[in-house]
């Protein structure tokens, strides 16, 4: 009863500080006239947002950072003396929060950088791929190191499996999961709200899970997460007054890595990340179909969100069909870490 309050409160009071950010936040974007550049070959009714705020993910990269912080050395300090708290006294879990804390923020700063440069050049390009992935990679390599100098090991848990040992694969493995998923929760953001939708439907899904293997520092810190996407979801909804930037989305991508590393099945993101992974292959697809048949399409436009606003399809639509299929698979998700761990 207790843990729940708490998680409720974690949620909570993430959704209020970044909701009330965004009051501060914007018109301060606003005034700095860091707004977004749109790009030539998208939707020509995008041109409309030309100049929209970006860097928003700052409400909620402030809102989850502050609240897991406090409420993961809440949970630390539970029937212990503060002053007499070691770094001996940390666990796993505690580990994996904080570890993942880094991994979230050393992306929202590749993300930051990327958007500041845009800004500054008044174009829709910031970094190169080269140095996005360069940077992307070593903020994953680190997050590995942290938790292998943990001691947290090379194997990992499968639903109607068990722990299986990668050994030295899972590094490298690791490593190309986070990576593969930072982009594509990056390619997710180009709706008004998707991005923010799909994101939160995901920490719950994480929250369930984490809930049901007694993580409960993971729970609150999904909770939080979870409550503060949906603040920022008040600014961002259609019509979005403010857009995350690459600050966001980056650090969202790094954000559901690690939580899905938290509670020690990062296989989980294959389900319950399922929109963010179709967005990822639409583009692959589409670039390597256009290169195979020498200037043909096998979208109208991808990622594949862009594909059915050229169909006709309403923002609005988009949003609410994408996170009701996240939601779904998010409950079949807990449905297989019921019975293929729990239970």
């Amino acid at each position: 009863m207790v843990y729940g309050i708490w998680t409720f409160v974690a949620a909570l009071v993430a959704f209020i500080i970044s909701a009330v950010a965004g009051a501060f936040l914007i018109p301060m974007l606003r005034k700095l006239h860091f707004g977004q550049t749109i790009l030539e070959d998208g939707p020509k009714w995008h041109k409309k947002k030309q100049g929209t705020p970006i860097m928003g993910g700052f409400m909620f990269i402030i809102a989850i950072t502050a609240v897991t912080l406090i409420s993961t050395i809440v949970y630390m300090c539970i029937g212990k003396n503060f002053i007499n708290l070691y770094f001996a006294d940390i666990n796993k879990e505690t580990v994996m929060i904080f570890a993942g804390l880094f991994l979230a923020l050393a992306n929202g700063a590749i993300g930051f950088i990327d958007d500041y440069t845009k800004v500054v050049k008044k174009r829709n390009l910031g970094l190169t791929a080269k140095q996005k992935l360069i940077l992307q990679f070593a903020a994953a390599i680190v997050y590995i190191i942290i938790l292998a100098v943990a001691g947290c090991g090379t194997a990992t848990t499968i639903p109607f499996v068990g722990r299986v040992d990668l050994g030295f694969f899972y590094y490298i493995i690791s490593a190309i999961v986070i990576v593969g998923i930072v982009n594509a929760v990056n390619l997710t953001d180009g709706v008004d709200g998707l991005d923010g939708s799909i994101t939160f439907f995901v920490c719950i899904s994480f929250m369930v899970i984490a809930c049901m293997m007694s993580a409960l520092g993971v729970t609150a810190w999904s909770a939080a997460s979870a409550g503060a996407c949906l603040g920022f979801l008040v600014w961002n909804f259609h019509p979005a007054k403010v857009f995350m930037g690459d600050t966001g989305s980056l650090f969202l991508g790094g954000l559901v890595c690690a939580i899905a590393f938290a509670v020690d099945m990062p296989i989980l993101l294959l389900p319950i990340g399922i929109v963010y992974l179709c967005e990822m292959f639409s583009v692959i697809l589409q670039v390597s179909y256009f290169k195979a048949t020498h200037g043909k399409r096998l979208f109208k436009m991808s990622p594949i969100h862009h594909h059915f606003e050229m169909c006709g399809w309403s923002e609005v639509k988009i949003v609410s069909v994408f996170s009701i299929v996240t939601a779904i698979f998010g409950v079949i998700s807990a449905l297989i870490v019921y019975f293929g761990v729990v239970a």
